[in-house]
């Protein structure tokens, strides 16, 4: 069984501004000449690095709910320029669309066995096809 990562979208409210940020960061490396690949940085590098390769995701909690994942294909680890340990956590760009499921605030990332994890969209409820800004209204009523 794979393990995944799950960590914060900060400054997100939707899922469409994840996707953008993504686009904009693919778009801004292609403009640099540097290969079109998306990756987010952490100071903590995680210790169960082949139980992540082997098939797990990142999930993103998007205003206090895991709303969707993107698969990990490689986890490197850098030193900055002011010489502090960093990693860079490489992501199919593509957002697999989940099941909503409530995440309290936390800092950095945690790991979520597949056990806990939250199926993805498209084998529930549909929650995907619904306008963000309704998605988050119903969301803040309880009803998601």
């Amino acid at each position: 069984m794979a393990l995944n990562l799950v960590k914060l979208c900060v400054g997100c409210t939707a899922i469409e501004d994840l996707a953008a940020w993504i686009d904009f960061r693919l778009d801004e490396r292609r403009r640099a000449g540097l290969s079109p690949e998306q990756f987010h940085t952490t100071r903590m590098v995680p210790k169960r690095v082949e139980e992540l390769l082997a098939g797990g995701s990142l999930y993103w909690v998007i205003k206090g709910n895991v709303q969707c994942r993107q698969i990990l294909t490689d986890i490197r680890t850098f030193t900055d320029d002011e010489g502090i340990s960093r990693c860079h956590l490489v992501l199919d760009p593509r957002i697999i669309v989940t099941e909503w499921q409530p995440r309290r605030a936390f800092q950095g990332w945690r790991y979520l066995t597949s056990e806990d994890a939250p199926a993805d969209e498209g084998q529930g409820k549909g929650r995907a096809k619904l306008p963000p800004e309704l998605r988050n209204e119903l969301a803040s009523l309880g009803l998601l």
